[in-house]
């Protein structure tokens, strides 16, 4: 990563990780959704997994500009698939969590972005919570994907832990990298990841409640974890298995649906290592492809949940058909 590109990949990434304060920079014409946005309030979708319910929580949305995030890709190329998927520059992302009910636990997988994009976009979870029926002292467990804000930025609220009965998992090697005092001057990842970890983990690492995840395994019982570096060291994708029946979370494998299910070996600026995280997904797209696994996407439209197909020299995007009645 140059020095440039360095400097740059925060005021880039603003278009979907900071306070939003960019419609200035945005370039191409505003589709009519997008002039209407207007708050949605809390928004929860459910499902089952085999006898296992799981509820999909939106913390909101925000805006990312693929023509400054996209590697590998030209801003031409990027607006043609955008254009068959009806879809304009810059696009809107949701940022999903997932809550799981199992025996004697209450496990959440993402926490959101908390209150950390201001007031602008994000921090909806504890709505979306609150309407799905929980409060956030009866949640047992969270499994961080990846110690990014939009991830694990929940966790926290003025400085102290939102979460109070919860232990936090995460990958050992995201603990170790962004709490090293010499990563951020060895790989040039922007300083605001490393100070944003400390922000969002500190007081549960100070309440010692941060279970590292060191080895692929079950991080609670039917739910397993496996680390794929790249993203970041330590990120991680959770599986829930019920019978046999499985959802796969897949964590930041995925930033645009339009974009990277066509063309895998496109990046995005926030990775820290970009060529691994594109075969990280090539790897996983086909394996999903192949064994028709149904994925939970924190990124693609809420409640983000539904399967990958082949089509022509890439992958499509299928999301779960929308059920909305009383079970016979």
């Amino acid at each position: 990563m140059t020095a440039i590109r360095r400097a740059t990949v925060l005021l880039l990434a603003l278009a979907f990780l900071g306070p939003l304060a960019v419609s200035g920079s945005l370039t191409g014409p505003t589709p009519a959704a997008a002039q209407q946005v207007v708050s949605q309030g809390a928004d929860v979708y459910r499902l089952r997994i085999g006898a296992v319910s799981v509820f999909a929580l939106s913390d909101g949305s925000a805006p990312m500009d693929l023509h400054k995030l996209l590697d590998h890709r030209t801003p031409a190329q990027t607006e043609a698939l955008l254009k068959l998927n009806f879809q304009v520059n810059p696009v809107e992302a949701s940022i999903n969590a997932y809550l799981i009910q199992l025996p004697g636990k209450l496990v959440l997988i993402h926490t959101g972005s908390g209150e950390l994009f201001g007031p602008a976009a994000g921090g909806g979870l504890i709505a979306s919570l609150a309407r799905a029926g929980f409060e956030p002292g009866q949640v047992t467990d969270i499994l961080i994907a990846h110690v990014h804000s939009d991830h694990a930025g929940g966790l926290v609220r003025g400085g102290l832990r939102v979460f109070e009965n919860a232990t936090f998992h995460v990958g050992k090697p995201d603990l170790d990298f962004f709490f090293d005092a010499t990563a951020q001057q060895r790989t040039g990842y922007d300083k605001s990841y490393f100070d944003g970890a400390a922000t969002m983990l500190k007081p549960g690492l100070d309440a010692d409640r941060v279970s590292p995840i060191t080895a692929d395994g079950e991080v609670v019982p039917g739910l397993f974890s496996s680390l794929h570096a790249g993203h970041t060291p330590g990120s991680a994708f959770f599986t829930l298995r019920d019978g046999d029946e499985e959802l796969i979370f897949v964590g930041d494998l995925v930033h645009s649906t339009a974009v990277q299910f066509p063309d895998p070996t496109v990046t995005i600026a926030y990775g820290l290592d970009q060529p691994t995280a594109a075969s990280v997904r090539a790897e996983a797209f086909g394996a999903f492809a192949r064994d028709e696994a149904l994925i939970a996407v924190p990124h693609a439209d809420f409640p983000g949940v539904g399967h990958v197909r082949r089509q022509g020299g890439g992958y499509a995007w299928v999301p779960l058909i929308y059920t909305n009645r009383s079970p016979n």
